[in-house]
């Protein structure tokens, strides 16, 4: 669901009572659509993060600062000039649109008060934040919008600040009653209730729309055409239930998860009822908290790939070559499959050398390697001689024989090969920030897959450390979050008696739990394994085999690919891993 108005009007009124008042600290632009402003407030240090990002634009407080860039950009800056030390005023909505205007007291370089705003557009894919001046000009924005991007409306510095322009043919839901929302969709036709909603209010979400069509009538998606005068008057009566609990303020932060496996589905400021048993509510202590819980997960990790776009791509494209490589060589393998035949035809040749002469096209002889003795006829090379043709079909032969030692070879260090790229992008997908992506960066290099060159203008970041966890009954569990990780982990740093985890033949970290001179308990061998399956392609299925033994058990091959290891003595356990369960373990 995008953060509609009525649910921005709601997450405001929150915001104003806990920022309002607070001043300033610190300003910080973690990502290129991203503002978080430090502030210390009444109710202590505060975290507010701002976002124009066009699939998730939003406002909200945060726990603690993002990981931040070596070099702030050129909007941070600017804002550390303007804004940086400034009073909060008030955080507001203006009318009923999905913006949030931040009203700053603050002193200009002479040192004289000044008002200020920063305008937070939250509108989808023109989603913008403004810095503007008292004299209602715009000071900068983190997008520019010039003429040649809009020629209806542009954000530049030095210009006059106006308003995005407002929808047509919409009507604030504000202004209206039941009464006359009954009576305008008693003359409207042709399509279904929440749509007309959808289309004839502004600042409400689809998922508004369809929850009062279905307290209304019971059907979410109920046509106009099959209304009832009944279904029309209980419409006009949820309809002023609704404005009734906006203008009081009555809101509820719900999140929704889906049933089957409890993902995060979509969220409101009010009860919804429309999914009955296919979604879970749950009731959230905050607004901040409810955002937070529906974007924040699924939108470092978007961060993190776009910023490691590159290696993602690198990654694959060598992942998708070597593919089909491999499968033309087993193609190629596959046809030497028919090379004792070529060895056949040419001892049938050489035995028959008594009867043929050169000329000859076909010869019909005696297969003798048959105990039924039956004739067959051999194609010959008309410009050889019989002794020739002979070696002709032993070279093919031999030649077959050498194709095969070598496909072999070449297609068990491709498959090798391949493990490791999907290993790499399994521990993409795994890594939490920029520390984790220059290790895995340093890896690919000295794996050949990324050159130098690729990887030089990069700025030196924070070392990445191992995930940790303690289990319910004290044990350390350490887990890998690439194979260099899990080459130090396995190799280096484990003892040789602690016990070692790794899917079976699903790609994932090395997982060490940590005897520590003790006898680990079933419970702590039973959740290193859930961290193991959690730290997989298998996060998502149940039952999941995996793999345990000694350390002292685990051989790593010379010349073998970071993180390969092997191993013969081992037992299997089968489980599935609870992601809520693990994160209470996790230490770091």
């Amino acid at each position: 669901m995008p953060l509609d108005a009525v649910c921005l009007r709601a997450v405001l009124a929150e915001l104003d009572r806990k920022a309002a008042g607070g001043r300033i600290d610190k300003v910080y632009q973690p990502d290129r659509d991203e503002i978080v402003l430090s502030i210390r407030g009444t109710q202590g240090a505060l975290w507010l993060m701002m976002t124009a990002e066009p699939n998730a634009p939003r406002i909200h407080l945060i726990a603690g600062n993002r990981e931040n860039p070596a070099a702030p950009p050129m909007f941070c800056m600017l804002l550390r000039k303007y804004v940086q030390g400034a009073k909060i005023v008030s955080i507001s909505q203006p009318l009923l649109e999905r913006m949030a205007v931040i009203t700053l007291d603050t002193t200009d370089e002479m040192g004289v008060p000044v008002r200020r705003e920063l305008i937070c557009e939250l509108m989808g894919k023109y989603s913008n934040i403004i810095l503007k001046g008292d004299d209602g000009r715009i000071i900068d924005a983190i997008r520019r919008i010039d003429g040649d991007i809009s020629g209806k409306r542009q954000v530049l510095p030095g210009l006059f600040y106006r308003l995005p322009p407002a929808q047509q043919n919409k009507q604030d839901p504000l202004t209206l009653d039941g009464a006359q929302l009954a009576a305008m969709v008693s003359k409207a036709e042709g399509q279904r209730l929440d749509k007309w909603l959808l289309g004839t209010l502004c600042g409400l979400s689809p998922l508004l729309c369809r929850e009062i069509a279905y307290r209304a009538t019971g059907d979410a998606a109920k046509p106009l055409a099959e209304l009832s005068a009944a279904d029309i008057d209980r419409l006009a009566a949820v309809f002023d239930e609704f404005l009734q609990a906006v203008r009081n303020a009555d809101y509820q932060p719900v999140l929704l998860t889906r049933s089957e496996d409890g993902s995060v589905q979509d969220f409101s400021c009010f009860p919804i009822r429309q999914y009955e048993g296919l979604a879970k509510p749950h009731e959230m202590d905050s607004f901040s908290a409810l955002l937070t819980a529906f974007y924040e997960k699924k939108g470092q990790a978007e961060r993190l790939r776009r910023r490691a776009i590159d290696m993602i791509k690198t990654v694959t494209n060598a992942r998708d070559r070597l593919s089909r490589k491999l499968g033309a060589q087993r193609e190629e393998l596959q046809q030497t499959q028919g090379r004792d035949a070529h060895k056949r035809m040419g001892e049938l040749i050489a035995a028959n050398f008594y009867q043929l002469e050169k000329g000859m096209t076909r010869a019909k002889v005696i297969d003798y390697f048959d105990e039924a003795c039956p004739e067959v006829e051999i194609t010959l090379d008309i410009r050889l001689t019989p002794q020739q043709n002979a070696q002709k079909y032993f070279k093919l032969y031999t030649k077959a024989k050498t194709a095969e030692e070598m496909l072999t070879k070449q297609i068990a260090e491709g498959e090798a090969e391949l493990s490791y790229l999907e290993s790499v992008l399994q521990a993409i997908d795994e890594a939490e920030n920029e520390g984790d992506l220059a290790q895995l960066r340093e890896e690919l290099v000295q794996t050949g897959v990324l050159s130098q060159k690729q990887t030089k203008k990069r700025q030196q970041q924070k070392t990445s450390v191992p995930f940790e966890y303690r289990t319910s009954d004290g044990f350390s569990v350490w887990a890998g979050k690439n194979n260099l990780q899990n080459d130090l982990l396995s190799m280096k740093t484990a003892y040789k008696s602690d016990i070692w985890f790794h899917t079976q033949k699903i790609h994932g970290s090395h997982v060490i739990l940590v005897a520590d001179g003790r006898q680990p308990t079933d419970t702590a061998m039973t959740e290193a394994a859930m961290i193991a399956a959690f730290h997989s392609k298998a996060r998502h299925s149940s039952l999941v085999p995996v793999d345990y033994t000694e350390v002292r058990n685990l051989k790593k091959p010379n010349g073998s690919k970071p993180g390969f290891v092997i191993y013969y003595v081992y037992q299997t356990a089968y489980v599935t891993p609870d992601e809520e369960k693990i994160q209470s373990l996790r230490i770091r």
